[in-house]
């Protein structure tokens, strides 16, 4: 639906003989990777999230372990010793879930890239704000997007724009 308003206002901003240009396109992927911060923050959450994986299947290929000994065992230990040994399991389990859940990895995604989009980001309102533009569009991974004319895009100037400052 969002992206149908954006087409609409577009084919509107076209047909109301609005005459001057007052829209560009911009391509926010190309813009990003464009950025050195923003490719080393990439890569230190690419990094991050593979430790991240690594500890918790090995977490997982340790409680398998635990279970798998706990089942070998299961019939010589007493009932006591059978509920404690479950529950230690169930306990651990619970631990590795919650360590999924925690969302360090995400708090890390937004400790590192929030910055860096607020800058791309204020860098594209102030050229659309100098230019009076009316409309800035994405055309990164954007599926509605029929037809741009490339005259348009001005990711280049965004890109120069970060890096001058």
């Amino acid at each position: 639906m969002k992206k149908f308003v954006v087409l609409f206002a577009l084919v509107f901003c076209a047909a109301s003989g609005a005459g001057a240009q007052s829209y560009v396109f911009v391509n926010s992927e190309t813009i990003f990777k464009s950025q050195a911060d923003y490719n080393s923050a990439i890569k230190q959450l690419d990094d991050l999230s593979a430790e991240y994986q690594k500890n918790i299947d090995d977490a997982y290929a340790e409680l398998d372990e635990t279970f798998n000994n706990y089942a070998a065992q299961r019939g010589y230990l007493s009932e006591t010793s059978r509920q404690n040994r479950e529950e230690q399991i169930v306990n651990r389990e619970k631990e590795i879930k919650k360590y999924q859940q925690e969302g360090t990895l995400m708090k890390k995604r937004i400790e590192l890239i929030k910055p860096i989009q607020e800058r791309v980001f204020a860098a594209i309102n102030k050229y659309a704000e100098t230019n009076n533009l009316g409309m800035v569009v994405d055309r990164a991974n954007n599926q509605t997007l029929l037809y741009y004319q490339p005259a348009l895009d001005k990711t280049d100037e965004i890109i120069k724009m970060l890096n001058n400052n």
